[in-house]
């Protein structure tokens, strides 16, 4: 009869928010002379392999966890010292000056980050961390997935590990008296649907990235730009990002919420777009793409979280938990600040030994009084700012775009009010800021799952205009997986499709209308197709080019597709993303 495995703790997820707990806890208890075993489980081949983000990040919480960061190896890009917000219109750019934007969007002295390789070197300094501490037993499970949570009635035991189950416990499960979720919801949507944790759904975006080196004399270490406008015209919420790193690395990319009524966004051809753009041209003429990927972000911040935090033997961490400030473009150190509650919570509980939610339950209350749920709060209404009112986008940052290619952003903000009502373009522009302030107060906001934002006719009133380009600088969606690195063993069914005639129907749907269905138009990696057997089209996958991004899942409008774990550390190679 097998063995069975059990810890004391379980991290689901080898992200920034699980090993920043695993240091301070660690660190608590070399202090207090508690011992605990930990298991930390990672579904990507090794740690950092399934981690892609921008990303720029206030190094606060880094400094709580490594005080000699700067001298220790912490594997940062470069120190932020100029830091833009543009425009950009078809032809030109135009810089909003810095007194006008708000603080979260000033990124001078903050981190430059390659997270891939801050999770790869925070797994490895734990590893170094242990090594005096013999009191402690700390496993790494890299290449292995969590399943299915397993319960003990309503309280979280482990999670299954095996993915065809036995139906021997033993074999396919690993047990921990608390387990920690730090996913992107792979594993904890499970907990959150069971115990219906979240009474306003999660709202997405998805992000796409490539890296790029540039030629011998190109430096743009340490600038930073967040870009709205060319080439999201169609009325999606978004912009671009490019991040100078060392090495002449660049990083380019793209988050665009999928609350876009359009069922065609195709993220990935929309980066390929902004690379046209003369300004971006012009950073990466000569250059060479290294690395391409995609990601989910949740965006729902504040009134999304879930009403606990914790169940009975379970906690909710970063991406689970939702904690990303997309009013602050910040997610990492909030992620890393709850590991750091959280290690705080489990090490009395370890002390008492006590996991049950009440004892746990403080955790919440720790999360909400940090800077976390200050952010949070303050940036509340600031997706809901843009919902609201469609002017914003469709018309008005159209007009801005118009006079930045004018040669003059300031008469695009004159002529929105001149080719709009002035009175409410006014008022819009009053209460935008008010609520992206946060100042004013308008109650709870209620949002809808982003497939149901789905218009399927959809005509957008523009497109976009794009100049000379240098084609060698553009990918196929079909080329751009292979700078993904994607590697899958035989077999790997990992996105199920629960009723095969759900799916022609809204093949035959967007057939009619002359479009791709939004599986296969906003798919990131060439997985989704359209298959054609004996005249009837079904759909078809090759799952072979997944890059684990969970976009076809969000954006299905007939909610008929789920993506599932990799096994055995197969999918997207993100080290260096």
């Amino acid at each position: 009869m097998a063995e069975r495995i059990e810890y004391d703790i379980l991290l689901i997820g080898g992200s920034p928010s699980n090993l920043a707990l695993a240091h301070h806890l660690v660190d608590l208890a070399k202090q207090s002379g508690v011992s605990f075993s930990m298991a930390i489980l990672e579904k990507g081949k090794e740690f950092g392999a399934h981690i892609l983000s921008g990303a720029v990040s206030k190094p606060h919480v880094i400094e709580k966890l490594f005080p000699d960061y700067k001298d220790n190896g912490f594997p940062y890009e470069a120190v932020c010292t100029q830091s833009y917000f543009s425009v950009l219109a078809n032809k030109s750019k135009w810089d909003v000056p810095a007194a006008l934007l708000p603080a979260g969007l000033k990124k001078e002295g903050y981190l430059v980050l390659t997270l891939s390789h801050v999770v790869y070197w925070m797994a490895n300094k734990l590893k170094e961390k242990l090594a005096d501490a013999p009191n402690l037993v700390v496993d790494f499970f890299p290449g292995f997935s969590a399943h299915e949570v397993v319960y003990d009635g309503d309280k979280v035991v482990g999670v299954q590990v095996v993915e065809k189950a036995t139906g021997n416990a033993e074999e396919d499960n690993i047990y921990g008296k608390v387990t920690c979720f730090g996913d992107k919801g792979f594993v904890s949507r499970n907990l959150i649907e069971r115990f219906k944790l979240r009474d306003n759904p999660q709202i997405w975006s998805v992000g796409v990235k490539e890296v790029w080196e540039l030629p011998e004399g190109s430096d743009y270490a340490g600038k930073v730009w967040h870009t709205m406008g060319f080439p999201l015209v169609d009325g999606s919420f978004g912009g671009g990002f490019i991040y100078g790193m060392k090495d002449r690395k660049l990083t380019i990319g793209m988050v665009i919420s999928l609350d876009s009524p359009n069922p065609n966004i195709n993220p990935q051809q929309r980066l390929q777009d902004y690379k046209k753009h003369p300004w971006v041209q012009s950073l990466i003429k000569g250059g060479k793409m290294l690395k391409y990927g995609a990601a989910l972000l949740p965006e729902g911040g504040y009134y999304s979280l879930p009403k606990k935090f914790s169940v009975d033997g379970a906690l909710l961490l970063g991406d689970a938990l939702g904690v990303l400030d997309i009013s602050q473009l910040s997610g990492v150190d909030k992620a890393m600040e709850c590991g750091w509650q959280a290690a705080e919570v489990l090490h009395e509980a370890i002390q008492k030994g006590d996991f049950s939610d009440q004892q746990l339950s403080s955790y919440k209350e720790r999360v909400m009084n940090s800077f976390v749920g200050k952010n949070l709060y303050e940036g509340r209404y600031f997706r809901q700012a843009w919902q609201e009112n469609p002017r914003l986008l469709n018309n008005y940052l159209p007009k801005v775009m118009e006079g930045v290619d004018a040669g003059s952003a300031h008469w695009g903000l004159i002529s929105v009010g001149l080719t709009h009502n002035p009175v409410t373009a006014v008022s819009d522009a009053l209460r935008l800021k008010k609520l992206m302030d946060g100042k004013a107060d308008i109650g709870p906001v209620r949002y809808i799952e982003d497939y149901k934002h789905i218009v399927p006719n959809f005509k957008p009133a523009r497109g976009i205009v794009t100049n000379g380009f240098d084609k060698d600088t553009v990918y196929s969606r079909a080329d751009a997986v292979f700078y993904a690195g994607t590697k899958y063993h035989e077999e790997n069914r990992h996105i199920d499709e629960f009723n095969a005639d759900v799916c022609v129907k809204c093949i035959t749907t967007y057939d009619a209308l002359g479009k791709e269905t939004p599986c296969v138009s906003d798919c990131t990696a060439e997985v989704h197709r359209i298959d054609d057997r004996g005249g009837l089209r079904h759909h078809g996958m090759s799952l072979e080019n997944c890059v684990q991004c969970r976009t076809c899942e969000i954006v299905c409008p007939e909610v008929n597709l789920k993506v599932r774990p990799t096994e055995e550390g197969s999918g997207p190679d993100f080290m260096g993303l």
